[in-house]
């Protein structure tokens, strides 16, 4: 004798395999980001924020978090998915820890811009590329000083912020018109 489940309880083990299988997948689009990377020090810029915006805005801010969060876990487990190839614990409590906390921040934020208007969605995507400073620049400190932190770990990013996050809005505004 055979049992099935209920339709809705199908539909709801579809819908979290859905919602697992896309965190999966967003996690991946974010370690690749990170190997796009110029060598800096003590904070490598690379295409990481850039995804980070758009995990959340197109996926909404549960979405977007939970792939930065399997991203993570699997940085934490050792799979070389940080910047250059960095893995492991030793990775997240470096100098660039902060930023990765920052990413679950500024995704959760960004996905608020989903379905939004031009001005909030790019208001809504500056502040969460923003916020994910925030934390980054805290940790930052504790390495390098808050002055130098401020310096190489916000000031010389700035012209990239500006750029990506013109490009997150540009990417999610083409998007919408599909």
């Amino acid at each position: 004798m055979t049992q099935t489940l209920p339709a809705a309880s199908r539909s709801r083990a579809a819908s979290a395999a859905r919602f697992a299988g896309m965190a999966l997948l967003g996690s991946w689009l974010l370690a690749a980001s990170a190997q796009v990377s110029l060598p800096m020090w003590p904070v490598p810029a690379t295409l990481q924020s850039l995804v980070v915006l758009l995990l959340g805005a197109l996926g909404g801010p549960v979405a977007g978090l939970a792939a930065v969060v399997a991203y993570l876990a699997q940085g934490l487990a050792g799979l070389p998915v940080f910047a250059n190839g960095a893995a492991g614990p030793a990775a997240l409590a470096g100098p660039t820890g902060g930023y990765l906390i920052g990413f679950a921040l500024a995704a959760w934020l960004a996905g608020f811009a989903r379905g939004q208007g031009f001005v909030r969605q790019a208001v809504v995507l500056l502040a969460a590329h923003l916020l994910l400073f925030v934390p980054g620049l805290a940790w930052l400190a504790a390495y390098v000083g808050p002055a130098r932190a401020f310096e190489a770990g916000f000031l010389l990013f700035v012209p990239g912020t500006l750029v990506k996050t013109a490009l997150a809005l540009a990417l999610l505004r083409a998007l919408a018109r599909r």
